[in-house]
This record gives C-alpha cells, structure tokens and sequence, in this order.
C-alpha cells in the first residue's frame, strides 16, 4: 500500500485535488485545522491535544456557511450549537487519526510540489498566469495568512496521497468480474398488458348518499386554510435615499483625491529569506550576503529570486509580488519600497516573514478623474451612506414606539410612516415578501398572534426591516359541501376505480396461471399488450416501475414461468410475465462496459477499504473527549 500511496503524488492525480482543497478549506477553515494552541483541551487522540478553539472555528465556518447557502430561508436548528460541535469534534478527530497514520507511514509533500500547486490554482491566477497580488489578497480577504494556507495545503496533499493509496491498494479479479457481470448483466424475458384505470372510471356512478357519508367521514379534508390579514410598516434603504447638495458633493471629491486609488501604484518583487530552525545567523546572513553579491556581478534578479528565494508562492514567477499603492506590504517594506528608484534593489529588510531583498519593477502615477465621470459614482455613494444613517435611527424609534404600541398606526404616525396592509398569507405562503420564513414565524408566533403584539423589528436581507400586526385571523373552518362535491366524487371515483382495476388484475393473475397466455388474455379483453426479451437492468423500452419489480423476483424454474402486477401512480396496472432469466457473461460485454463494469467495482472497493481502514483507526486509537 505504502507503494501505491508514493505513486498517487506523482502526474494528474495530485491536481484532480486541488479543486476539492479549495473547497474543503473554504467549508472547513485552514485555521479550524492548523490551530494546535489556544483555549483549552477538550479531547485527546493518542496524546495529542484537541483545543476548543479548532472546534469552535470549524462551528463558527459551518455556521456561516449554512447562512450563506441558505439565506432567509435558513431553519435557525441547523444552528444548534450542540449538534454542530459534536460534528465538528468528530470531523477533527477523523483528521487527526488520518495525519498521525501518514506521519507513521513517512508521507510528505516536498516544497516544489506545494508551490506548484499553489502556483497552478486557477483561484490565484490572472489570464492564465500565477498573481502574487491576487494570492495575497485572496488570503488576506478570507483570514488565512500565507504560511497558514501553505500548511493547510501540504497536510491536504499528504491525506490525499493517503486515501489515493488505500484506493489504489485494492482492484477487482477476473472472477469477481465474471460474478459481478452475470448480475449486471443480467436479463430477463418479460410479456405484460396494461389495464387502464380510466376504463373502471367511466362505468361507475356515485350517488348523492355516498357523497355526502364520504363528507362527513373526512371533515378534515375539507377544511378552509388558516390565514391572517396583517398590517405592516417596511423600510427599506431605497426609501431615505435624499438628492445630494453640491458642496457636499465637492467635498467627497476632495475626499477622493486622497484614495488610495489615485496613489502611485508600485510593481514590486522580492526574494525571502527564512531562516531555517537549525540554520545559524552567520549562516543565514552569508546566504543574504551572497544573493546580493550574484545581483552585483549582473545575475538577473528573477532567475536568482526562482533558486533562491523561500517564498513558494512568488519564486516560480521571479518573486513578483504585484503592485501596492503604499498599504499592501508590511510597514517596512513600504519603506523600503519609497525608497527605490525603478530597476533598484532595496538593502536586506526584515520583517515578521523574513529578510527580504526587493525590486521595484514599474511604477504608475495615479491620476484623478474629472467631477463629472465621478458624479454618479459620488451622488449614489453620499445617498447610501445618508440613507443608512437615517434608516436606522428611525428604526431604533420603531423599535421603542413599536414595542409598547397597542397597533401600528401611532407609530407610524409618530415617525411619519406608512402602514401597509395585506391578506391572504398562510403558514406556507410562498411569494412576495411574505414569503420570507422569519416574517411568517412572527405572523403566526404566540405572540403576535395569540397575545396580539406588535412583532418585534425584523431585519431582512438587503437592508430592509419589517414590524407586523395581525389584524385578523381566519381559523380553518369546514366546507359547506355544495362547494367540495365535485371534489368528493372526483376522489371516490378515483378510489374505487383503483380498487376495481386492482381485483381484475388478480382476475387476470388466476387466468395467467391457468395457462391462457398474455396475448390471449389481452385479446380477449381489449387490453393493450408488450414483449420484451432478453431485457436488461436499464432497458428504455419497458416501464421504469414494471422493470424494477421484474429484476427484484426469483428466477422461474426450467420451462415455468412466474406472474406478479404493478400498479402505475396514474392507477393503470400492467400485469407481467416472467418467462426466462439469462445470467449475464463477462465475455459478451463490450470494451467500454467491461471498463465500467471494472471502475464500479474498483470504486465500491475502494469505499469499501476506506471505511474500514477510518473504523479501523478508531478502533486503535486512544481518544479520550474531556
């Protein structure tokens, strides 16, 4: 296995992954994994610490992200702490029993292969290319800082080399092939008819008495919906949006000419230094020394920055970091950089990454627009930021006037508001505003609508806020039955035109059995009939439900033949014969399905091995939840 682990690092495998690493940090959190210090221990796998603080980070990950793909349709329980932790202990105690097994088997990741994948994530490339600014602020954007993203990475790539080993450490036999194919290839011979519903529908005839039994033994049924007619105050940002005076217009256009946009804009790259854990400071400084006596003797900066530099994730590209605009890099690399002319290279600089040589590559003046081009962009920049102040303000008074308010109308009175009304909402009312689940549970809670309070303030998405009251409840009443009658016989038809279409199936059953045939008895009843043979497991022809219940019986004896019925959810019922079952033979599959066949049972395998190989790390393992 150890072998097949080693093999999976190499060629298209390790890249496949990298998607899925993206992914999983995003889900799961670089820093829920990496965190080893910080809080307290809550559990032990072999010795090693679990701290809260991984946990709590990997809840608090899970949480925004069921927000995020949820929204205002979110069920707050998915939000139970109790069960979120509990998943995200386990989640990190599976991990660690994974890392601590590929630390056993000597796995690793060596520094050019985690730059090169990192170098070749589409997430941190610009037309193809690797961009050091967008890498930076890609991370700095989600919370990760380099060396935690790179750590993060490398354990990623080693548990993958560990599951694509257990993978590739089992693999299918000719025989098992042989045994899996005469199931899957399989097929059967089958001749069914189909009895129609409808034709049961149009002989029967309900009377006025049975209809009006049927009412009375369903009461439920037929019931009004429970509605409430509310009244509401909404506020939106859209609505405080005010034009915008002049001078206070010119004002933010000064304001402007200070962004950081219009600031000269630096292209830079650099060549890192780390030094190592057992590497010396008068070693670590001759590498220093010697870098910059290469750059004196005319050694180009980008190719020496590719052997020499410790940063991964730059070196591959001649340690282009991007552009800054004087806030992007470290306080002392900013220093340094104002420095330089275009072409130069800095003195070492020390920051918390390291020692760093620099090159200022390009440099671009910023140049501010005319008031005009940036008048829309300005007006529209001043309304929301007035609008938003005055949004709230008014509705923090909603909240207090609204809180001790018998109804709506004095408050909205008192702020100058406007009080909309509606009807016709349900517990399940799916369009418009009130389709917003947090505005339904207010409608319909005890207090709102028992108590009959005003609802507290609700904030929506897009910065929007709703206060109700419900104005009138209409509780679910029955039916007068003049009005559900064609309803009532519609159901009582159907009901017993099921039941009638099923007995003359098992009619038709004991007459199959008596040897009749299926083409005879489809003549002799005017019933539509079909032959299939030698049909297969996805064979298009016979009905999806018919095939199902045909490949789930028993073979029939030598000469025999066996019967059964299905009823379709239209009510039609097709009754079946099942004349003769043909395992199915390796030899007789194409290449393209001897393939399939294989890669099938490869995968369930190899699901197979990694289950147990996770049950079987549990079962060793000394984990102890405190």
């Amino acid at each position: 296995m150890l072998q097949d682990i080693r093999k999976s690092t190499q060629g298209t495998t390790a890249k496949i992954v990298v998607g899925l690493i993206v992914v999983s940090f995003s889900i799961f959190g670089i820093e829920s994994i990496l965190l080893g210090g910080g809080g307290s221990g809550i559990a032990e796998v072999n010795g090693e610490q679990i701290y809260s603080g991984e946990v709590d980070l990997l809840v608090n990950t899970q949480k925004r992200r069921l927000i995020s793909m949820m929204g205002e349709n979110l069920d707050p329980s998915l939000l139970d702490d109790q069960r979120l932790t509990s998943q995200a202990l386990d989640n990190i105690i599976s991990r660690r029993l994974q890392t601590q097994s590929a630390a056993e088997l000597k796995l690793g990741i060596s520094e050019q292969q985690i730059g090169a994948v990192i170098g070749s994530m589409e997430q941190f490339q610009l037309d193809g290319q690797f961009s050091a600014d967008l890498y930076k602020s890609a991370l700095s954007g989600a919370g990760y800082t380099p060396a935690a993203f790179k750590q993060g990475l490398e354990e990623d790539l080693v548990l993958n080399q560990l599951n694509n080993g257990l993978a590739g450490s089992d693999f299918a036999t000719p025989k098992e092939l042989e045994l899996n194919a005469a199931y899957t290839a399989e097929s059967r011979d089958v001749r069914y008819l189909t009895i129609p519903l409808e034709r049961f529908a149009a002989e029967l005839e309900i009377s006025e008495e049975s209809v009006e039994q049927y009412y009375q033994q369903n009461q439920l049924r037929f019931r009004t919906r429970e509605m409430v007619e509310l009244d509401y105050i909404e506020l939106s940002l859209e609505s405080f949006r005010k034009p915008v005076e002049e001078s206070i217009l010119l004002e933010q256009y000064e304001l402007e000419k200070e962004s950081y946009q219009y600031k000269t804009q630096s292209t830079v790259s650099h060549i890192l230094f780390e030094r190592g854990e057992d590497e010396g400071e008068e070693d670590f400084q001759a590498r220093i020394a010697s870098a910059q006596e290469e750059l004196a003797n005319g050694v180009d900066f980008a190719e020496l920055a590719r052997t020499a530099s410790d940063d991964i994730g730059s070196a591959s590209y001649g340690g282009e970091l991007g552009s800054t605009q004087g806030e992007t890099f470290p306080e002392e690399m900013e220093q340094a950089i104002a420095l330089l002319e275009i072409g130069a290279v800095s003195e070492p600089t020390n920051t918390d990454a390291g020692t760093h040589l620099i090159k200022l590559l390009a440099q671009v003046s910023g140049e501010m627009p005319p008031l005009e081009e940036m008048r829309a962009e300005l007006e529209d920049r001043v309304q929301v930021e007035e609008a938003r102040r005055e949004l709230i303000s008014v509705v923090e008074k909603l909240k207090d006037l609204a809180f001790n308010a018998e109804d709506l109308t004095m408050p909205a009175q008192e702020l100058g508001l406007e009080v909309k009304k509606i009807g016709g909402i349900s517990r399940n009312h799916d369009d418009g505003l009130f389709a917003n689940a947090s505005l339904l549970g207010a409608a319909f809670s005890e207090e709102v609508l028992d108590q009959g309070h005003n609802s507290d303030i609700i904030e929506l998405a897009n910065e929007t806020y709703v206060a109700l009251r419900v104005r009138k409840h209409n509780k679910p009443e029955s039916k007068p039955l003049d009005t559900v009658r064609d309803e009532i016989v519609a159901s009582m038809t159907d009901e017993a035109s099921r039941a009638a279409v099923v007995e003359a199936a098992m009619d038709a059953l004991v007459q199959l059995q008596s040897n009749i045939g299926v083409e005879a008895l489809a003549n002799a009843n005017d019933y539509e009939w079909q032959v299939e043979l030698a049909a297969m497991r996805n064979n298009p022809m016979v009905p999806a439900q018919l095939l199902q219940r045909v490949f789930e019986m028993s073979a029939p004896q030598a000469g025999q033949s066996m019967f059964d019925y299905v009823q379709t959810s239209t009510g039609d019922v097709q009754v079946f014969e099942l004349a003769r079952v043909t395992p199915g033979a390796l030899d007789a599959l194409d290449p393209i399905q001897k393939s399939q066949l294989k890669q099938q049972i490869t995968a369930e395998y190899s699901r197979m091995v990694n289950t147990e190989f996770q049950r079987g790390l549990r079962e060793r393992a000394d984990i102890t939840v405190l």
